[in-house]
């Protein structure tokens, strides 16, 4: 994880390459839109091929599909390096039952471990100076999630399913999963970003949390009844104050993965709050480093990749 060669530096270049997951629909669909007239940008999806968007088969539920994807991109882009890696898809799941072809519980392996095997897989592409963004939330943190707060970041029992320990999963384990998964996107970055391969290319990273966004599709695999009350809540939501929208969400995430916004110094974790980009530390087990690598190296043996 932490050495790598020096590389040349990168010649100056008119258009950027940048590499995306989530692009279809929400947030990433607007981001996309606004990223594609100044970047190549190529994205992973899963069945229909999106109107005006560079794509190739991808479905994060299936490592071996992370593992073919990769291979196109690289087959795709020969010696061209990545400007940009924006690992923005994710999912909801109303419980913690569902597996994944690999045997892994469907949230945690969507969310946090396809793309860090993605981002492994990768990193050998960023050229210098390239910006990695990693779509997180701020139900991560138990000071803005009293709900399903996540209780751990222990790679092998959440790829089981045991979000919560020394229970067995309770009513909210769905919502504790998301949120578990969310607190590994901020620790991979975090990992990512204080690494010697971060730093022998000038990498950026960010972990960008949206805020609560209607009209995203995230809760398309959760329970009708939940989609139901959700639909009928986050209207209400807006009439109390400026809510976060598809719109405001897709252009920060746009302009942070093309430059266009930097972090201030010793901060990578970006948070939307009223269409307003703020820059909050993230939770105490976020800033964890035993906790941070070790989520590292597990996940790695998980992917079957060195650490």
């Amino acid at each position: 994880m932490y050495g790598v060669d020096r590389i040349p530096a990168r010649g100056a270049e008119s258009v950027k390459t940048i590499v995306m997951t989530g692009a279809t629909a929400g947030l990433g669909r607007a981001a996309a839109m606004r990223i594609v007239p100044d970047a190549h940008l190529l994205v992973g999806v899963r069945g229909r091929s999106p109107a005006g968007l560079d794509a190739l088969p991808l479905d994060l539920a299936r490592l071996a599909s992370v593992r073919s994807f990769v291979r196109e991109v690289q087959n795709r882009l020969g010696d061209t390096q990545l400007d940009g890696l924006v690992l923005n898809a994710g999912t909801q799941v109303g419980n913690v039952r569902t597996r994944t072809d690999d045997g892994f519980e469907t949230t945690f392996a969507v969310n946090h471990l396809a793309h860090y095997l993605l981002l492994r897989l990768l990193m050998p592409k960023l050229a210098r100076g390239a910006i990695v963004v990693i779509t997180t939330s701020n139900l991560h943190d138990p000071r803005t999630n009293r709900m399903a707060p996540p209780e751990h970041a222990d790679a092998e029992q959440l790829a089981h399913g045991r979000v919560e320990l020394g229970k067995s999963a309770g009513a909210m384990s769905g919502l504790r999963a998301y949120s578990a998964s969310k607190l590994c996107n901020i620790l991979t970055a975090r990992a990512l970003a204080l690494s010697d391969f971060a730093r022998e290319r000038d990498l950026r990273v960010i972990a960008f949390n949206p805020g609560f966004t209607p009209g995203t599709r995230l809760t398309r695999n959760q329970p009708l009844a939940f989609r139901l009350v959700f639909a009928v809540v986050a209207p209400a939501i807006g009439f109390v104050g400026r809510m976060n929208t598809v719109a405001s969400g897709g252009k920060f995430l746009a302009d942070l993965a093309c430059g266009q916004i930097a972090p201030p110094p010793g901060h990578l974790y970006a948070s939307q709050v009223k269409r307003r980009l703020t820059w909050p530390d993230p939770s105490e087990l976020a800033l964890n480093d035993a906790v941070m690598l070790k989520l590292w190296r597990d996940s790695a043996q998980m992917v079957g990749l060195a650490q």
